[in-house]
């Protein structure tokens, strides 16, 4: 609407006048640079590129299964990108082979030690309670997190992987990932998110429903014919090379913009349209006023081929 609004104005202005007008600060000349340290013993973060993050998933050994450490880590590490400057889209990925065997089994000894203790059942349900929260603000996270997250997906997504990549923005796979909601199997009902967020990311209630009530296994073909996933690729180096370039193409927008637009996008899934409008609204009230719709309009108006810098944020 304001680029309209410029055109307009334009058609009626010597165009030198309109750029002139558009041209009363310089934009901020800031390289991208981890400024911020991360230190992880169950995931590896690294720069990929300008205002690109990489988050791997980090124990091989263990086929990527999620213990008590990788838990924390990845609610921490969210946690941290979501107010890093140097930080504006962010790839979320497991090894070469797997993206994650699911949770550590090794890591139930905690709960059932609470299940066959002797105290009183109603404290055995508060201190479950607690611990099923703590898991669920952890990957709560991602969604929290104002940085657009890619996740790339090769190999299994078992049980909490899929709890994992509901939580995330944008999801690619390669030909040979597959997908399992694990948790019937082992006598739960998912408890970190896929009930809650995977029917609002797949077109049919139905198919959710059977995926999660039978523990069937759903192939990369079919994950991407019902939009949990929006890409496939024939393996992971060319995924990888799609989710980088989708990353930096993200990083390279306006930061006020694209976080405003993830933020926008949560709250319209869980409202209906006119509250998501309201809320627009009220954003936009503020969000039009910031440099970057300048700079951004400018750049449109000279025809620029190359995209204003933006400052951080």
């Amino acid at each position: 609407m304001l680029l309209r609004s410029l055109y307009r104005k334009a058609a009626g202005t010597p165009f030198s006048g309109l750029l002139s007008t558009l041209q009363h600060t310089k934009p901020h000349m800031l390289a991208a640079s981890m400024s911020t340290t991360y230190n992880y013993e169950a995931l590896k973060v690294e720069t990929l590129a300008d205002y690109v993050i990489g988050v791997q998933l980090n124990r091989p050994d263990k086929r990527n299964a999620i213990n008590n450490v990788m838990w924390r880590e990845i609610g921490e590490v969210f946690s941290k990108l979501a107010t890093d400057p140097d930080c504006r889209s962010i790839v979320l990925s497991g090894d070469r082979k797997t993206f994650t065997a699911g949770i550590d089994m090794g890591e139930f000894v905690e709960m059932a030690s609470i299940v066959m203790g002797d105290e009183d059942i109603a404290r055995k349900c508060f201190k479950l309670k607690k611990i099923i929260q703590t898991y669920q603000e952890s990957f709560t996270q991602l969604e929290k997190c104002p940085k657009p997250i890619i996740c790339a997906i090769n190999g299994p997504c078992v049980g909490a992987g899929v709890d994992l990549i509901s939580a995330t923005d944008v999801r690619y796979c390669t030909a040979d990932a597959w997908f399992q909601v694990k948790e019937v199997d082992v006598g739960l009902a998912a408890d970190v998110g896929t009930l809650q967020r995977l029917p609002k990311l797949i077109g049919s209630q139905s198919l959710v429903n059977e995926l999660c009530l039978t523990c069937r296994v759903m192939g990369a073909s079919e994950a991407l014919s019902c939009g949990l996933v929006s890409r496939l690729f024939v393996d992971r180096e060319a995924m990888m090379a799609a989710a980088l370039a989708s990353a930096k193409l993200i990083a390279s927008n306006s930061p006020v913009a694209v976080q405003a637009t993830k933020m926008s996008l949560l709250y319209s899934r869980d409202h209906t349209v006119e509250e998501g409008l309201q809320f627009m609204a009220l954003l936009n009230m503020s969000m039009l006023q910031s440099e970057d719709v300048r700079l951004a309009a400018m750049s449109q108006l000279e025809r620029s081929k190359s995209k204003p810098t933006f400052a951080k944020m």
